[in-house]
């Protein structure tokens, strides 16, 4: 089967559950005025060793208010808090928080302003750093853009560090398929493999 704009043989765009699963960048942000906004995005990722970035549909409240505010924070979604993460995807009017109507509490960053969510078992404080429109090959005008931030500080709840190391899959991590799939790691899905010799970076003991 051969799929493309032009040739839609199948009813949705496979791409999201071809490229899946996609882990979730929960992002709450804060404008200059203090308003908050959290939301999921799932077009997320780390993009280097200090950097990470999201990619926003429009110009949505996580990407103005990172803009506006100069920072942002990923919060990892769990899968204790999936509901919770779910629900802040709700398409509220500016200005209603995300946090109240999932039921959330927020705590304070280290070095920014934006707060996480209270309840996350980790979370990743960001500089805005850059807004990247991207143009489509049709030359119109973009209607998704790159937000990228660079990594300042990370909270960790010290039940997942365990011999100086990050226990991801005891967070029970969730990522994001097509459609309305999700995919949830836990430590029985783990397995480990090392890279030939002077592969990677981290030194095995």
């Amino acid at each position: 089967m051969d799929y493309d704009s032009q040739n839609r043989t199948l009813p949705h765009n496979p791409l999201k559950a071809i490229v899946a699963p996609r882990p979730i960048g929960w992002i709450s942000a804060m404008d200059r005025d203090g308003r908050l906004n959290l939301a999921p995005y799932s077009f997320f990722n780390a993009v280097a060793d200090d950097m990470v970035a999201f990619s926003s549909s429009g110009r949505k409240d996580a990407m103005t208010f990172a803009e506006s505010g100069g920072d942002f924070v990923c919060n990892l979604a769990s899968h204790p808090l999936r509901e919770a993460m779910n629900d802040s995807s709700a398409p509220l009017p500016r200005g209603e928080s995300e946090f109240a109507f999932a039921g959330l509490a927020t705590a304070p960053s280290r070095k920014v302003r934006s707060p996480r969510v209270a309840g996350a078992a980790a979370a990743i404080e960001c500089r805005w750093l850059q807004t990247v429109p991207l143009r489509p090959l049709d030359g119109s005008e973009p209607t998704n853009f790159l937000v990228i931030g660079q990594v300042v500080s990370i909270y960790i709840d010290d039940r997942f560090v365990a011999d100086g190391r990050v226990d991801t899959a005891a967070m029970e991590p969730i990522l994001r398929g097509g459609y309305f799939d999700y995919f949830r790691i836990t430590p029985e899905n783990r397995f480990e493999m090392h890279r030939p010799k002077g592969g990677g970076d981290f030194k095995r003991p």
